[in-house]
């Protein structure tokens, strides 16, 4: 029992130390600049945003239309100007995915919703309103995205 509890400790530990390689944050006035949440006649805006301490050593992959963006952590968000039409916005894999239709000139948000399992962490995505998705960004920090 002692041996396995070790294995369960080392595996935890290994997810914490590398849970947030990789995530790097925008530049301080790129979050600005996103936060004023102003529309752009020519794109479709969506953020992606994390709000969450739960899980907080776990980063989560996100890819638009199967490419990977990068991988979100606690309390951060990407912001996707995308050309009017449905994309495919997933997480963890494919482990969760939301098809949205999406307009130019107008702002789209999707929640990333963490899952905490027994050995490690899923999320589940889900497309909110307006005031929420401005509230859950505003508490979050930019991440740069390589789409």
């Amino acid at each position: 029992m002692l041996n396995q509890l070790k294995v369960v400790f080392a595996v935890a530990l290994v997810a914490i130390v590398s849970g947030c390689a990789g995530i790097i944050k925008a530049p301080a006035s790129m979050d600005s600049e996103a936060k004023q949440f102003k529309n752009d006649p020519a794109v479709a805006q969506v953020y992606v945003y994390r709000n969450e301490s739960l899980g907080a050593a776990i980063s989560m992959p996100v890819a638009v239309n199967g490419k990977l963006a990068g991988s979100t952590g606690a309390n951060s968000f990407f912001k996707f100007d995308l050309a009017p039409g449905k994309h495919t916005i997933s997480s963890q894999g494919d482990e969760s995915e939301l098809d949205i239709i999406v307009k130019a000139n107008e702002l789209y948000f999707v929640w990333q919703e963490v899952k905490m399992g027994v050995f490690s962490g899923g999320s589940e995505l889900q497309q909110v309103d307006a005031k929420e998705g401005m509230d859950g960004v505003s508490e979050c920090t930019m991440i740069k995205s390589k789409f």
